[in-house]
């Protein structure tokens, strides 16, 4: 949480009649914040017989907050008099976090059933569809074929924008970096990666050399975008050894489940010549 960095550090003297005026500032704040109000803190001259007190804030909550009560008088009056009270952030206070549009605060994941993201009309990420969306060459030509383009935009299947290099280049980076690119753990106790493998479908256009779409309904991934080097165990030729199964018609006997007899005449004769 960031701390307020509020200086008070002034050249200025104080007006003797309004920096003498603690307890009317008091009274002030305690009018308004009752038993919130805490002890002294210190006054600053804001401009000719014009000082602001500040009172420690006892609020639960506004820890190092401070109530402001400034006060002044005319030019030859003895008077002093309230200008405002306000509850300001000291030094060392607790504040809010800098403010950010909504643009900047969405995280991926944070779009919900219903939810609406309209895109800026200069993102960067886009651009017109005429640009035909593939990749442009440096002079700024696109790398497509205009007669196809145009058939595409009077049948009215052309679409308004498309993603330009950039958002094309930051897809990548993130589908790379992901959990579905190389280094996921699944990916890197696979045997072989899903460019080869029999259920990946590659993508089109300028894409198509990096990333495709599994197609294996058993994949941890299935129907989803995984990048060429990623992997898992459900690759297509991850063929498990086929079993030593002897040929059809092959008999075979398990001696475990026989007894040899010995004929004794052979035994006998055996011995004899031994």
């Amino acid at each position: 949480m960031p701390t307020a960095t509020t200086s008070r550090t002034t050249s200025r003297a104080p007006d003797t009649a309004c920096g003498a005026a603690v307890d009317l500032a008091r009274s002030a704040a305690v009018e308004v914040a009752g038993n919130l109000v805490g002890e002294y803190v210190d006054a600053r001259a804001e401009g000719e017989r014009l000082v602001t007190h500040y009172f420690a804030s006892t609020g639960r909550g506004y820890t190092g907050w401070q109530w402001a009560v400034t006060v002044a008088r005319a030019p030859r009056a003895k008077d002093v008099s309230v200008c405002e009270i306000s509850l300001l952030p000291g030094p060392d206070a607790l504040v809010a976090p800098e403010w950010l549009p909504w643009s900047e605060r969405l995280l991926p994941g944070d779009l919900g059933v219903g939810d609406m993201l309209p895109t800026a009309p200069d993102d960067d990420r886009l651009v017109p569809g005429y640009l035909a969306s593939e990749d442009q060459a440096p002079g700024g030509q696109p790398f497509s074929d205009p007669a196809v383009d145009e058939v595409s935009m009077e049948l009215g299947l052309g679409r308004i924008r498309v993603m330009s290099r950039l958002g094309r280049l930051e897809a990548a980076e993130r589908w790379q970096e992901g959990d579905r690119g190389p280094a996921a753990p699944i990916a890197r106790s696979a045997p072989m990666p899903c460019g080869t493998c029999g259920f990946y479908l590659p993508l089109s256009g300028s894409l198509r050399a990096a990333f495709g779409a599994c197609g294996n309904e058993f994949a941890p991934d299935d129907a989803m975008v995984v990048s060429a080097d990623h992997g898992c165990g459900a690759h297509s030729e991850a063929l498990v050894e086929a079993a030593n199964v002897p040929e059809p018609g092959t008999v075979i006997l398990d001696d475990a489940l026989f007894e040899v007899a010995q004929d004794e005449d052979a035994d006998a004769e055996s011995l004899g010549h031994s």
